[in-house]
């Protein structure tokens, strides 16, 4: 079955991922990010690829997702695209994913689509408070995506705050748990860890 965790950028989706991941196994999850489906911007110029507002779904291809999630629930393994960051492409190489019970997927956009949601067996958003992601995402960004503090600054601005706001904020609606992200949350987690596996057994 799909589980999806949602939530603005740097809100710490990955953080909790990961930890149900570790608390359950990597053999019996399947761990799919939305990053991966970005579209491939190598035709650009490479200024050009920085004026792309990737917090808004027209960047991301959703239907490659959708089809390896239902090649997934359906027993088939999948040749996931491998995302540059720091050059806005896909690298050319690919990832074999085979099948296993659980398909954990994260992004900031996956439950304003109607199309992930109806595939997704229980909805989980991560609210976390608007300046602790903008540090987050500062920090990151610069450290393991090669950008430097302007660019970050004016992309927020520009792209990630609006969207957030339009389109990521109103999805909350559609979670069946919503977690803080704020700081540390090992009870939540620890839950669906020990709800997970009573399935898996």
């Amino acid at each position: 079955m799909l589980i999806g965790i949602c939530g603005g950028s740097a809100s710490g989706k990955t953080t909790i991922a990961k930890k149900i991941i570790a608390g359950v196994g990597e053999k019996n999850i399947v761990y799919l990010q939305q990053d991966n489906y970005y579209y491939d911007l190598g035709h650009l110029a490479e200024q050009s690829r920085h004026h792309i507002n990737f917090d808004h779904p027209d960047s991301l291809d959703l239907n490659l997702l959708i089809q390896h999630i239902q090649d997934l629930l359906d027993g088939r393994e999948i040749a996931q695209p491998i995302y540059d960051f720091s050059k806005h492409t896909r690298t050319g190489e690919f990832q074999t994913i085979t099948p296993k019970p659980i398909i954990l997927l994260d992004g900031l956009l996956i439950l304003a689509q109607p199309a992930l949601r109806h595939l997704m067996k229980v909805k989980i958003f991560v609210d976390t408070d608007a300046d602790l992601r903008f540090i987050r995402r500062l920090q990151r960004d610069i450290a393991e995506r090669g950008r430097d503090k302007e660019s970050v600054i004016h992309q927020y601005l520009i792209n990630v705050k609006p969207m957030h706001q339009k389109l990521v904020e109103p999805s909350k609606c559609y979670a069946d748990i919503v977690i803080s992200g704020n700081e540390e949350n090992t009870t939540i987690t620890d839950i669906m860890v020990a709800w997970i596996k009573s399935l898996i057994s």
